[in-house]
């Protein structure tokens, strides 16, 4: 379990405080803070809580959601996200997940041209806060209000135009880019330039009944997440493995049978 992280999302029905309990009862190594999860807490106190439960922090979710048909709406995003990074450095969450937004009706290559500049405008305190930034390029359903960063080729082009700084890079979330004939070929490329920062893992159910919040463990699909997986780790990338399951049905039931379910399934698949 040494590379097992769960979300907080994934346990949406558990306190943060409840998550530091029972996580590691589970063995489990890792904790991606949602940043609902910090709302109204001692951010200071909440770094030193996960440090007590020998918790690894393993990342922040989420920034992004840059596009917009104003300039003050852009702004507003921007200013969110140095709210992250000011959250991500106090909890001392070493990267940010970014979900980087699109608008309806908003030609795309509009709205990653604004999202270029909104990650741009982040770099200079990201870099001064020691905290990375990673492009999660989502699944193509959601390229309509919630991300117009739709492959790995998109998220590297970013990259790119960014000058490729140290800071920015890619989280890959099988969920979104299982079904991506140049999956493996981005994977290799991000692990070449230094890029591959993140990595998620549930399942894609058939049928799926919610685009959103219907995600299954894993086992529970038709996602090749083993292979992937393999692929991943043979870029040279040794972080964890992080369970991000957004489930109306898994929310509904014991939580701490979700957990025994997760670690079991996390062994089975590594075995």
């Amino acid at each position: 379990m040494r590379r097992l992280c769960v979300h907080t999302i994934t346990t949406k029905p558990l306190s943060l405080e409840e998550c530091l309990v029972e996580f590691p009862r589970r063995g489990i190594s890792g904790i991606t803070i949602w940043r609902q999860a910090l709302e109204g807490r001692d951010l200071e106190a909440v770094a030193r809580q996960t440090r007590e439960a020998g918790m690894d922090v393993v990342s922040l979710c989420r920034g992004g959601f840059f596009p917009s048909a104003s300039t003050a709406g852009r702004q507003a995003a921007i200013d969110d996200n140095l709210k992250a990074i000011e959250q991500a450095h106090a909890v001392g969450a070493p990267l940010i997940v970014l979900v980087c937004g699109a608008v309806p009706g908003q030609p795309l290559a509009e709205s990653r041209k604004q999202i270029t500049e909104g990650i741009a405008a982040l770099l200079p305190a990201a870099e001064q806060a020691g905290v990375k930034l990673a492009i999660e390029p989502l699944h193509p359903m959601y390229a309509d209000d919630r991300s117009a960063v739709n492959t790995m080729r998109q998220a590297h082009e970013i990259c790119d135009a960014l000058g490729s700084p140290k800071s920015i890079g890619i989280a890959v979330d099988v969920y979104h880019v299982w079904w991506d004939p140049e999956l493996k070929a981005q994977i290799d490329h991000a692990g070449q330039t230094g890029r591959l920062h993140a990595f998620h893992i549930c399942d894609w159910k058939t049928p799926t009944t919610d685009l959103l919040n219907d995600r299954g463990l894993m086992g529970e699909g038709c996602i090749n997440i083993r292979e992937i997986s393999d692929w991943v780790d043979a870029t040279g990338f040794t972080g964890h493995r992080e369970v991000e399951i957004f489930s109306n049905r898994w929310w509904s039931v014991d939580q701490s049978q979700f957990l025994d379910q997760i670690a079991a399934s996390y062994s089975q698949l590594y075995s």
